[in-house]
């Protein structure tokens, strides 16, 4: 089950990763506990924005980053190599809070994708998709996470 929400922009920084996402959302959110350990940062959230679709694009060329959520006049410190701060778009999207099994995060958003493509008043829009963290699972493999899908109405165009 999901809702519907208007989404404000979220300002973040973390870093950029092509590949597997098996091993780069790992690799991506180590590099990121490391940065905030250094800088003595208390991020509010951590975010996984993915950016193409699995089913079309190769594995070796999928896109995600990993980020903790930022203000919107966060600098980048000194001896930060790799860490970009940018914002993800605001707007309509479709929310959905799961819990994760096993760390299998494949299952969940391909239940939410299923559950979106057959809504009657709603369709994807071309913006990343990401989730936000409400739990730490690194050591049980069950974590909570809230899943955002942005949406345009199906009467506007994509």
């Amino acid at each position: 089950m999901y809702q519907i929400r208007d989404v404000p922009v979220r300002h973040v920084a973390g870093f950029h990763l092509v590949g597997p996402w098996d091993v780069t959302v790992k690799q991506g959110f180590d590099q990121l506990m490391l940065w905030v350990r250094t800088q003595q940062l208390d991020p509010e959230e951590w975010v996984a924005a993915y950016y193409d679709n699995p089913d079309v694009v190769p594995p070796e060329k999928l896109r995600c980053s990993t980020f903790i959520r930022v203000n919107a006049d966060f600098v980048v410190p000194p001896a930060s190599e790799g860490v970009i701060c940018t914002a993800l778009a605001g707007g309509t999207y479709a929310v959905a809070s799961v819990q994760v099994e096993n760390n299998d995060f494949e299952t969940p958003w391909r239940a939410f994708f299923t559950q979106l493509l057959q809504d009657n008043h709603y369709q994807m829009d071309a913006k990343p998709c990401y989730e936000v963290y409400q739990s730490d699972g690194s050591q049980t493999g069950t974590w909570m996470i809230d899943m955002y899908v942005p949406v345009t109405s199906k009467s506007e165009p994509v």
